[in-house]
């Protein structure tokens, strides 16, 4: 019988956007760092990015592709619920579109051994889940995690009192490798060294297994009590845990406890403290003593600011535990939902470097004051004691760039005349698949793809003059992409034949079929959703983009060459 795989259908799935892939444009008086360094382990490149989080998604892409090692997201739920931060209300199918769209960007983002978690409830987790599968693969789906955010039932349950959320976990390949978590002082109590064995506190564990005698016949055999003589035999049903040869070693080794007076007729395997893993295996429930509740959360808010600001925070335990488990210091963390900004907090107290995104005015309101507490040493609250957090390190703060392509007054497509040369200049390598470095050398060397593959960009028209210059200057060992206003004298055609070391592009036409130009918002909010818009041209390849021939110029006519 085939394998049936299994696919969720929606209105619109087949729909994607042709995303922009913007510029980060730093704004350093809303960056912010520690005034000295508290340790020679501060992380100062950390980036909160304000602006939609698809678009910042793919901003992100070129520079942090397969380097994310944990994504932390809380979406909005799609209750119905108006929350005060997020329009949370969104109808089905946009709901799973706009979700799908920013998990294959964030898959894009993870490194091979990176781990996506997803917190979610009841209304959506079971089609996320599905989306996921598709995404990630069914083979890297990891744990659907319980966690008790409540630890008593709503005042007003009517049916069933709804104590937890789900926290889906995919890994991106199985390069994946978990960590432990740090044993609780219940656990670790639990080793005694009740005769002050010189190898420390132990734990007693049984000697026996679950087989019985005829399916493990090697297993069922005597062994002496030491100080009464006496021959022990285990039960039928359950035999020793070890074999003879396994036992005789324990009995030299002294691993064997036969009670406080040495007189037990059942031995017991001594486990020491010392020789453990010293961690707990994560499991698929998370109690709130483990990993917080919503009650933590709400407390840290009001220690925060004063006042309740934010109706579903999640609390700083949640994600020190995920943060445990997924990483290890100066792993990179990411979160594009960041809300009231737990995830780079908590990051950043555990020596994580982080990234956040957010849309909301709350970012400026509250996320970089608590960012600022948390950098100051001045946040006292959620894991700084049991971290030890002192303060330090830095953050960045980035907002999207304006659309690179707008209409002017007479409705045609020209470049944003809010773009100065070096903005435009990393656009369109950004465009172009190109590293954006200017040299210091070459003032025609704007970037590069390869080691002899460079990019030039200008507003000038060109002449033919112009042009044997800079291929001359290139040189034929090396290949260069000019894109630039016009270009005068000579044809496309002619161009490629004269100058091979030179592709010619003219600016804005070489990129007005690329993208979405003018859309700022992709947020998960009904009321921001755009119009349907005609199908658009067919996407191109990197090489028929390179290799095009003629196009249509701002105006509608179709020419080569000459602008």
């Amino acid at each position: 019988m085939s394998k049936q795989k299994l696919e969720l259908t929606w209105i619109g799935k087949d729909k994607r956007p042709k995303l922009e892939p913007r510029i980060l444009l730093e704004d350093p008086d809303k960056s912010y760092h520690a005034k000295h360094r508290v340790s020679d382990d501060d992380l100062f490149d950390n980036r909160l990015i304000f602006g939609d989080n698809l678009l910042a998604l793919k901003a992100l892409e070129q520079e942090f592709a397969g380097q994310v090692k944990c994504v932390f997201i809380d979406p909005p739920y799609n209750t119905g619920s108006a929350f005060a931060h997020y329009d949370d209300g969104l109808e089905h199918s946009i709901w799973l579109g706009l979700i799908r769209d920013r998990l294959e960007l964030i898959k894009r983002l993870l490194s091979d051994d990176g781990s996506l978690w997803i917190t979610i409830d009841d209304n959506e987790a079971h089609y996320l889940k599905v989306i996921c599968d598709e995404v990630f693969g069914r083979a890297n789906f990891l744990c659907d995690i319980a966690w008790e955010k409540r630890y008593s039932p709503p005042p007003d349950t009517k049916d069933f009192g709804y104590v937890h959320d789900h926290i889906l976990v995919y890994r991106k390949t199985a390069a994946f490798r978990r960590n432990l978590l740090p044993l609780t002082e219940d656990q670790s109590g639990r080793y005694k060294n009740p005769d002050n064995d010189p190898r420390g506190p132990w734990k007693a564990m049984d000697y026996t297994c679950r087989y019985n005698a005829d399916e493990r016949p090697n297993l069922f055999y005597p062994i002496q009590q030491p100080n009464t003589g006496e021959e022990i035999w285990p039960k039928r049903t359950r035999v020793w845990a070890m074999s003879r040869e396994v036992h005789e070693k324990n009995e030299r080794e002294g691993r064997i406890w036969w009670g406080a007076k040495g007189t037990n007729s059942v031995p017991a395997l001594k486990n020491f403290f010392s020789e453990i893993n010293q961690g707990m295996m994560p499991m698929s429930l998370w109690k709130h003593t483990l990993a917080g509740h919503n009650q933590d959360a709400a407390k840290e808010m009001l220690s925060l600011y004063g006042h309740d600001v934010f109706s579903t925070p999640k609390p700083e335990r949640l994600l020190q535990t995920v943060l445990h488990i997924a990483t290890l210091p100066g792993d990179l963390v990411l979160d594009s939902f960041a809300g009231s900004g737990t995830t780079g907090a908590v990051a950043h107290k555990m020596g994580r470097r982080w990234i956040m995104v957010e849309l909301g005015e709350h970012c400026h309101t509250h996320v970089i004051p608590r960012l600022q507490k948390v950098i100051n040493g001045e946040d006292k609250g959620g894991i700084t004691e049991s971290v030890n957090w002192q303060g330090g390190g830095g953050f960045r703060y980035f907002k999207l760039a304006p659309s690179l392509i707008v209409n002017d007054h007479w409705g045609n497509p020209v470049i944003n005349p809010e773009y100065n040369p070096a903005q435009l200049a990393e656009a369109l390598a950004k465009l172009e698949g190109f590293t954006y470095a200017p040299s210091e050398t070459r003032w025609w060397q704007h970037g590069h793809s390869s080691e002899h593959d460079f990019l030039f960009i200008t507003t000038q028209n060109l002449s033919a003059d112009q042009l044997q210059a800079l291929s001359d200057e290139v040189g034929s060992e090396q290949s260069l992409l000019v894109c630039c206003a016009a270009f005068r004298g000579v044809t496309t055609a002619q161009a490629s034949q004269r100058w091979p070391n030179l592709t010619l592009k003219k600016i804005p036409k070489m990129v007005l079929a690329r993208c979405e130009w003018g859309h700022d918002d992709y947020s998960l909010n009904v009321a921001n959703l755009p119009m349907a818009q005609p199908e658009s041209l067919p996407a191109t390849s990197a090489k028929q983009r390179r290799t095009a021939g003629p196009t249509l110029d701002l105006f509608g006519d179709a020419k080569e060459g000459d602008a």
